[in-house]
């Protein structure tokens, strides 16, 4: 028995295939993708978002308040519009009805807290009669709805 010299090219009659470099498979996850359908997702939701505010349009006071906090439920809010109109949340109310409607709400809720918005053309004892009516109805936690920005009691603009 001899031993012979092979070729470096020649596999004795076998031939192995062997993946060149690049046609291996590549083992890292490509992200530019997922970053550019993320950013899509972004600026769509953005743009939507604003659009999903509900809402009756009403020209609120401007005051120097901060926000209240937010609670787990949906907060009720009963608007005044410049008309007069009562609106619970967006549904249009009869004055006669208020109480009585909002009487099966609160029996229906955990908390007491209402907002009311009243539109800035209203009377202030046309608001204080809502409030009055909102209390015996048995909301005790009443907050009043105002923009933000409004003049503070110095005078300054907020």
């Amino acid at each position: 028995m001899g031993a012979g010299v092979m070729k470096s090219g020649d596999d004795g009659g076998r031939r192995r295939r062997r993946r060149s470099r690049r046609n291996q498979p590549m083992s890292e996850i490509n992200v530019t993708p997922f970053v550019d359908v993320m950013l899509v997702l972004l600026i769509i939701f953005m743009v939507a978002a604003p659009l999903l505010t509900v809402g009756v349009p009403v020209e609120l006071p401007e005051t120097a308040a901060n926000a209240l906090p937010t609670d787990e439920e949906e907060p009720l809010a009963v608007t005044i519009t410049a008309d007069g109109t009562l609106l619970i949340q967006n549904t249009e109310t009869p004055e006669a009805e208020l109480i009585g409607k909002l009487r099966s709400i609160a029996a229906e809720r955990s908390s007491d807290r209402i907002f009311l918005r009243a539109d800035g053309a209203n009377a202030w004892d046309r608001v204080a009669q809502i409030m009055g009516a909102l209390n015996a109805a048995g909301f005790n936690n009443i907050g009043l709805v105002t923009d933000i920005g409004g003049p503070t009691l110095t005078g300054e603009d907020g």
